[in-house]
């Protein structure tokens, strides 16, 4: 009976979803901001609980930070590419994963995004 049958279904993230480049820096800066609000809620389980029920949890929330990374170097705008890695430190804030936020802190550029981040999380004031 195909009731019974046991899937083995991995959802689709749109992380994991492949990118016909060239794509412009305005696509891809949305694509970082939907890849960040989606993976938003990993980092809870990430950076605290311990839940077995979250167990790839972790992987899912690497998955997500390192696939933005990767888009977010490829942006030809400076502002953009700030506002896209600002994005990506607010998600690695939220995870707990101060060292990766302290990282792509130091990519920003812009004056006033480097001072909004620093409102937001002053963790990375140092």
């Amino acid at each position: 009976m195909w009731w019974f049958t046991k899937r083995k279904h991995q959802r689709q993230e749109i992380w994991d979803e492949d990118i016909q480049w060239p794509i412009g820096d305005l696509e891809a800066a949305h694509r970082i901001r939907e890849i960040c609000r989606s993976a938003a809620n990993s980092p809870e389980s990430v950076g605290g609980s311990g839940r077995r029920d979250h167990a790839n949890e972790p992987e899912r929330y690497e998955r997500a930070t390192r696939a933005a990374m990767e888009i977010a170097v490829k942006i030809s705008d400076d502002l953009l590419r700030d506002a896209s890695v600002r994005q990506i430190v607010d998600l690695c804030v939220t995870a707990d994963n101060l060292k990766t936020a302290r990282i792509l802190f130091r990519a920003i550029q812009t004056v006033s995004i480097r001072e909004e981040v620093l409102s937001d999380h002053p963790v990375l004031r140092r």
